[in-house]
């Protein structure tokens, strides 16, 4: 795993910088690039006056931006967002360098602006994870026609609700529907498979993928309601894969003051640190928790928990760590 070196650092706000970037090192396979590990409303959050959001005001470099993954294969110069967030302007900034498809021969613009990605993944529709499509629109970037890949009832949802309809009907977006456990080749050697996951499925369902490159893979499950819940052992879905970026939302139950916990479920991290110690060391270090709650204390690298989670032998992700496939 790398971070984002200092030559990409300069391109993009401060604010979205890994905490210690390292000189880049030339990738010439698929990668991974992360470009959030936020819940859904990020980090800082909209009127929250608690210590992590007001020490990320303070300091940039505290900030998260919101659970999104880029997904590049250089050898093609082409590149697919998972999850659309809210943060969206700022996370194709910190893309920027990374296979940009605007340089590519075959990007006319044709019915309007180059697209920024082959395609876009979603997990489900809770706000973090899909309303940055609407910077797709007319309104802001107006791009051409831009694949955006989910389970049937997302791509419903996006087809018959507005404003998402609009997009559809402008050319901006065209919705396609995933079936759960089937690959979509992206490249000979590249593809993704989606993995029906339990969840709060108000106008969705939702979705993790499996991303399977020429020599490595990568897991991106970012919600789930509880880890007992889902037909599929966790510890068997790890065993099969070379990194996992997990649902980390909470750290620990009771996190929320005055709100039941059991109405918004998640693996709390000191749930997944307890269940995942019987395993080899091999089998945790795949583990990179992301989706993290602007209560989560682990999501400051300097906390006794962001420590925990260090000496279990897992990881907390952050912006501009690289998963090479």
């Amino acid at each position: 795993m790398l971070r984002i070196g200092l030559a990409l650092a300069a391109l993009v706000p401060a604010a979205c910088r890994a905490a210690d970037p390292v000189p880049r090192v030339r990738i010439d396979a698929p990668y991974v690039l992360v470009l959030g590990t936020a819940q859904d409303a990020g980090l800082p959050q909209i009127g929250c006056t608690d210590a992590p959001c007001e020490a990320a005001r303070r300091d940039p470099q505290k900030r998260r931006l919101v659970t999104s993954l880029l997904l590049v294969d250089p050898r093609s110069s082409r590149r697919w967002l998972f999850d659309c967030t809210p943060d969206l302007p700022e996370q194709v900034e910190l893309a920027r360098g990374h296979a940009d498809p605007r340089r590519g021969a075959n990007s006319r613009g044709a019915g309007g602006r180059p697209r920024l990605f082959e395609g876009i993944f979603l997990t489900h529709a809770h706000i973090g994870h899909y309303t940055g499509l609407a910077q797709l629109g007319a309104e802001a970037y107006a791009t051409e026609l831009t694949p955006v890949h989910g389970s049937r009832r997302m791509a419903e949802f996006l087809a018959q609700n507005g404003p998402w309809d609009l997009l559809v009907e402008q050319g901006r977006i065209e919705p396609r529907a995933m079936a759960a456990d089937e690959a979509l080749e992206l490249a000979p050697d590249l593809a993704v498979t989606a993995l029906s996951v339990p969840h709060r499925d108000e106008y969705t369902d939702t979705f993790a993928f499996l991303i399977r490159g020429p020599r490595r893979s990568l897991l991106y499950l970012p919600d789930i309601d509880k880890w007992e819940r889902w037909e599929r052992r966790i510890e068997d879905v790890l065993a099969s894969v070379d990194h996992a970026l997990l649902d980390g939302a909470f750290f620990a139950d009771g996190e929320i003051p005055g709100r039941s916990m059991a109405d918004i479920p998640h693996p709390s991290v000191a749930e997944s640190l307890e269940r995942f110690a019987p395993l080899p060391a091999s089998e945790r270090a795949k583990v990179w928790f992301t989706h993290l709650n602007h209560t989560n204390p682990a999501a400051d690298p300097e906390s006794a928990a962001a420590a925990r989670v260090r000496a279990s032998g897992m990881h907390v992700a952050r912006e501009g760590d690289v998963f090479e496939l």
